[in-house]
């Protein structure tokens, strides 16, 4: 099923505000599905112990909060909505430190078993004591921001070098902010999909690990282990709740975060999982496209979408093997929806907490006011008075001048109840 429409829902402030997007329901994923044995060699329960028992014993690890909402769950018309609030993750503002890092921690830990002959455990790599392999590695990756802030913060942490390609739309402030890490930072022309090509390409020419947060064919090992690391953020929520939740909007790039958080509630809950539903870009609605078609399917164009972190127009392999089963649909939204959402949990009404949640953060939790506000997708979806959706704040103000541009006020303002 794919439809097109404005919904209408208030953002806030009374007023009604129609919001223009697109639905595609995913007609091969249910909740009978099984959890495949396929599924399993990407993500697993024992992989999962792995990366939570190694990023776990990293200094300054604590779980980010879940937040409830229930005051923004009254106006959404919904029973409850709560927020993990991934903003203070490590320092570096965003979940991507669950992956990134983790992932060059892995590709250490082999380089360093392979050169020793012999196993070597997670704390010995963290504490430095391989040092000199570790200078010896160079780790490199694409990104739109935050994951290349967090593979850069993995490198300095664990004693790798670092060379980190950002296309030509993204901001200066986050490419300094990577380069903060000690990274090397090339910026390179076109989208985020090019600068993939051109991060293998130079990794290829010059011996070099790439540490990708998105996966293709002959490229699958890393991404598995920077998706094992994003579970951790599914299940501190999970864990967190009272009871399950009966939807999980989350937002989509290439789609390594969404798989993540289906793959821990589908072995989690199994046949009585919730509904998890995807929030695209308008303009870089990769997943949309491919739920319509019914295989990966890329879109072209600039991808030039203020929700930076999430433009990519294609999907990853990995990803796609889970999220084709476990992702039940795809809502595609413009951009003016991100930052009605990011204005709405600064200054919330009711009582509800402020939240400093930037514009690639919110795409899953304005999906839920596009949702509701379209008696059709409502029903599409199952979405109701007695529903308790989960979504995810996935950064921080990581790009604090746009931020303070967007919403009016800077994100400590925010915090302190002062915007």
């Amino acid at each position: 099923m794919t439809e097109k429409g404005p919904s209408a829902h208030g953002q806030g402030t009374g007023a009604e505000v129609a919001v223009d997007f697109a639905l595609t329901v995913n007609a091969v994923a249910s909740r009978q599905a099984p959890w495949t044995r396929s599924q399993d060699s990407i993500l697993s329960d024992a992989g999962f112990d792995t990366a939570r028992d190694a990023i776990a014993g990293w200094p300054g690890y604590a779980p980010t909060p879940l937040i409830a909402l229930p005051s923004l769950a009254a106006q959404a018309g919904v029973r409850e909505i709560h927020l993990k609030d991934e903003g203070g993750r490590f320092g570096l503002g965003s979940f991507k430190a669950l992956g990134g890092a983790y992932a060059v921690a892995r590709l250490l830990q082999r380089r360093v078993e392979t050169e020793l002959g012999h196993p070597v455990p997670m704390a010995e790599i963290a504490s430095g004591a391989h040092a000199d392999i570790a200078a010896g590695l160079t780790v490199c990756c694409a990104t739109d921001g935050n994951h290349g802030r967090s593979v850069a913060w993995g490198a300095r942490t664990f004693g790798a070098r670092c060379v980190i390609f950002v296309h030509a739309t993204v901001s200066e402030a986050r490419a300094d902010a990577i380069a903060a890490y000690g990274a090397e930072v090339r910026r390179c022309a076109g989208n985020y999909d090019d600068s993939v090509r051109e991060a293998q390409a130079t990794a290829d020419a010059e011996g070099w690990c790439v540490v990708s947060d998105t996966s293709y064919p002959g490229y699958m090992d890393v991404p598995r282990d920077v998706m094992q690391g994003y579970e951790l953020m599914a299940a501190e929520a999970f864990e967190a709740l009272k009871r399950p939740p009966t939807h999980i909007f989350v937002q989509t790039g290439v789609g390594g975060l969404a798989a993540a958080v289906a793959a821990q509630a589908k072995r989690r809950w199994g046949v009585a999982r919730p509904l998890v539903i995807l929030a695209d870009p308008d303009r870089a609605a990769c997943w949309l496209e491919s739920f319509r078609v019914g295989r990966p399917t890329a879109v072209g164009g600039a991808l030039d979408t203020l929700m930076a972190g999430l433009a990519c127009g294609e999907v990853s392999a990995l990803a796609w093997e889970i999220l084709r089963d476990h992702a039940d649909a795809c809502l595609a939204l413009p951009d003016d929806a991100a930052v009605a959402m990011m204005r709405r949990l600064a200054r919330p009404e009711g009582g509800d907490p402020p939240v400093a949640a930037g514009e690639s953060a919110v795409a899953g939790l304005a999906a839920v006011f596009a949702a509701m506000g379209s008696a059709s997708t409502r029903a599409a979806l199952g979405l109701g008075p007695n529903s308790r959706v989960l979504a995810f704040a996935t950064e921080g103000d990581t790009d604090p001048e746009l931020y303070r541009a967007l919403v009016g006020a800077d994100a400590a303002a925010v915090r302190l109840g002062m915007a």
